[in-house]
């Protein structure tokens, strides 16, 4: 009978710490992988379900999280109300045409120092060869809302 190696013993050493996802980035992928799913049964109403599945996914973070989330999903919908809210990795999202152009990431979801409000390349935001993605988030005063809002009006075209 042939032996197999196992990755361990291949690798070298036992005690070499495994670089591949972590617990709550594989959480994310099986979230995505619900999304997904569920959007495949149900084309019909669910917009409105997805909106409401954002409400709860925003109820259910930390409240200095979920104070921000709250008025990010608000200015969203002020600012650019054909975006389309829904759940991206478990993370409410904002999209056009079925594709994403910003999220929000609270603290907690991967244990950061702070809430992100990220947009993806489908988001107009292009300026000259270098721009953020990304914004940290600890407080929203009356000037980052304005300038939240802006971007938001940019990102949707």
């Amino acid at each position: 009978m042939k032996r197999t190696q196992s990755s361990a013993e291949s690798s070298g050493t036992a005690t070499e710490k495994y670089d591949g996802f972590t617990a709550d980035e594989r959480e994310a992928m099986k979230e995505r992988a619900k999304e997904l799913k569920a959007t495949r049964r149900s084309p019909r109403g669910a917009k409105a379900d997805a909106e409401g599945e954002v409400l709860a996914k925003i109820a259910e973070m930390p409240e200095a999280d979920r104070v921000l989330a709250e008025r990010i999903h608000d200015i969203v919908k002020a600012s650019a109300p054909d975006l389309t809210p829904r759940l991206w990795y478990g993370m409410p999202a904002y999209a056009k045409n079925g594709k994403v152009l910003c999220f929000f990431q609270s603290a907690q979801k991967f244990k950061s120092k702070y809430a992100t409000l990220g947009f993806s390349d489908q988001a107009a935001l292009d300026d000259g060869a270098m721009w953020p993605t990304a914004y940290a988030l600890t407080r929203l005063s009356a000037a980052e809302e304005k300038r939240i809002s802006a971007l938001i009006r940019q990102a949707a075209g």
